[in-house]
């Protein structure tokens, strides 16, 4: 079974090198890791990773509409380097 274009360029995006800077994404990743270390075992931990997945969805949903559907540059999403190859 086939998956519909759209989440095939969701994930498109999502796994790309060019969607992120390096520095931002091994930023992102020790940020959970020390934040999960810290809080892990405390009622706050699952707060604190629901909020952080909040906050995620909420960027990613409006970075898609600013860059209608990942088809326009914006911000530091470039569609350049970022074409897709589903077209």
């Amino acid at each position: 079974m086939a998956l519909p274009k759209s989440v095939r360029r969701e994930l498109e995006v999502a796994f790309s090198r060019h969607a992120q800077p390096a520095w931002f994404r091994v930023s992102k990743y020790i940020l959970i890791i020390v934040l999960s270390y810290f809080f892990w075992g405390q009622g706050l931990f699952w707060i604190l990773l629901l909020t952080m997945f909040g906050i995620g969805v909420i960027l990613h949903i409006w970075y898609r509409y600013k860059t209608q559907g990942w088809t326009k540059s914006y911000g530091m999403w470039d569609y350049e380097k970022n074409k897709s190859r589903l077209q």
